[in-house]
């Protein structure tokens, strides 16, 4: 059974391709006026909870290019190919992601739908951008592209791009408020240029005394103004700060890019922290090559899917309250507090499921309710709507999941860690299943999601570690219900 979806993706983008300008600039598939009408994001999923899917431009159609000779002077390249099709998630696939299991064709699945819906972004910024500088900035991406096209396609899918296109369209199309962000665009294509190593001449201008070159770091100049900018720039600056890369030589701490997290006011859960000292990155790469080693040793398929979904961690600043959290925008991205590495590999696990659950509900509903917070939830005291019970429940099972193999390794303390998570879980998945706006697919994903939570049973906690934690939890349910006797019916049990 295939489950066609509402967005229409390009076909290379399917395929799981590489690419980057050329590839936004003819293969984006998008009805520019369904992104101008996208809701605004409503902020980061926060550990250990998740708010509703944040709404996006979704892949509708194709985008009409302007034609040579046009007042903005486009090349014919941006024309769509005609060759475009609907993403169809299978059965298998769609199971095979509701296991919260790592899979190759579900990370494909994931990798295909992101990269997608941010060639949709691009393309409608650059739609509804102004002409003369943001053409001139994109046929620099353009050249940069032919040169290294993995170089273009890592700048323009890192995750803090998709904050600054979300963020950049929602701008060009309001009526009032903050003018767009359109100078950053010249930071990725020289980000680009300099990574691609191609000549290149161009002037931008710092912001506050700063100049964030995306996947690179920054530059300090000395002076106010303009800055011209050659392929020379970046070596022979002796005022440039290198993104700081985690080890592994892939993912980055990000603490430099103005679009690692939501613009504008942060909550304080999910308020990033300040540049880090040397201090600082040296604590990181401690705690994070720990959580990596653990990740291997437990659940070495979940360590690979990390390895290949995560390009980006965001430290979180002082106060905050979870351990992690995702943005829809920025995906590829979790934003997570310093924490020890048994408790950064949960956090990494934890907010992957985010991540993958997003890009699926991005291209497929899985349900039709409304936003309203009336759900129990095992892990907040808050009530949750529908959704926020889905993403929890999930990204929840795969916790019980990794506690499970990392209690068969011989980890202290996993048993119960495990036998909690799990109980939790249970909890909520007779009202996920009963729930009447489940769609087809809805329903399958939640079935295929309590089969895994059954198939637990074949390698129980000893004892009875797991009737205990189910105990707890009634306890705990009838409490919240006492508290919050208009919601009991929505509390299962």
């Amino acid at each position: 059974m295939n489950h066609r979806t509402e967005a229409e993706a390009e076909a290379h983008a399917q395929s799981g391709g590489a690419g980057g300008a050329g590839g936004v600039a003819a293969g984006a598939a998008a009805r520019t006026e369904r992104a101008r009408d996208a809701d605004a994001d409503p902020g980061p999923r926060a550990t250990p909870a998740a708010p509703a899917r944040a709404a996006a431009p979704r892949p509708a159609g194709p985008a009409v290019p302007a034609q040579p000779g046009g007042p903005d002077g486009r090349d014919a390249r941006l024309a769509p190919p005609p060759d475009l099709a609907p993403f169809a998630v299978d059965s298998r696939t769609l199971r095979a992601l509701a296991s919260t299991e790592p899979s190759a064709d579900g990370t494909r699945l994931v990798r295909a739908v992101r990269r997608s819906k941010r060639l949709v972004l691009l393309r409608a910024v650059l739609d509804a951008a102004p002409g003369g500088e943001a053409a001139e900035r994109w046929a620099l991406l353009e050249e940069a592209e032919r040169q290294d096209p993995e170089a273009v396609h890592d700048v323009l899918h890192y995750p803090a791009t998709g904050v600054w296109a979300e963020e950049t369209l929602r701008r060009l199309h309001a009526p009032h408020g903050p003018a767009p962000d359109l100078g950053h665009l010249g930071a990725l294509a020289v980000a680009a240029a300099l990574r691609a190593g191609i000549t290149f001449k161009t002037t931008l201008r710092p912001v506050h005394g700063r100049l964030v070159l995306p996947t690179l770091g920054l530059l300090r100049p000395d002076r106010l103004g303009a800055l011209a900018l050659t392929e020379r720039s970046w070596e022979a600056a002796a005022d440039a700060v290198p993104l700081h890369v985690l080890p592994g030589g892939h993912t980055a701490l990000d603490d430099l890019d103005p679009y690692r997290a939501p613009v504008g006011g942060h909550p304080v859960s999910a308020r990033p922290a300040r540049r880090l000292t040397p201090k600082g990155h040296k604590r990181w790469d401690t705690q994070w090559a720990g959580a990596l080693t653990l990740l291997e040793r437990y659940d070495s398929t979940r360590a690979e899917e990390t390895a290949l979904l995560l390009r980006s961690v965001v430290p979180l600043g002082g106060g905050a309250r979870s351990s992690g959290a995702t943005l829809p925008a920025a995906a590829g991205a979790v934003l997570a507090r310093a924490q020890a590495p048994p408790a950064l590999a949960a956090t990494l696990v934890h907010e992957v499921q985010h991540g993958k659950l997003t890009a699926l509900a991005d291209v497929l509903t899985l349900h039709t309710a409304d936003r309203v917070p009336r759900h129990w939830a095992p892990w907040r005291a808050a009530p949750r709507p529908l959704d926020g019970l889905l993403h929890g429940a999930y990204a929840h099972l795969a916790l019980a999941g990794y506690w499970q193999r990392a209690a068969l390794y011989g980890a202290r303390g996993a048993w119960a860690q495990h036998a909690r998570v799990r109980a939790q879980v249970a909890a909520v998945l007779p009202v996920l299943r009963a729930h009447p706006r489940l769609t087809v697919a809805g329903g399958e994903f939640v079935d295929a999601m309590a089969a895994a939570e059954r198939a637990m049973d074949e390698l129980p906690p000893p004892g009875d570690q797991y009737a205990t934690a189910r105990r707890t939890l009634d306890r705990e349910r009838r409490a919240w219900c006492e508290s919050h006797p208009e919601l009991a019916p929505f509390a299962g049990g």
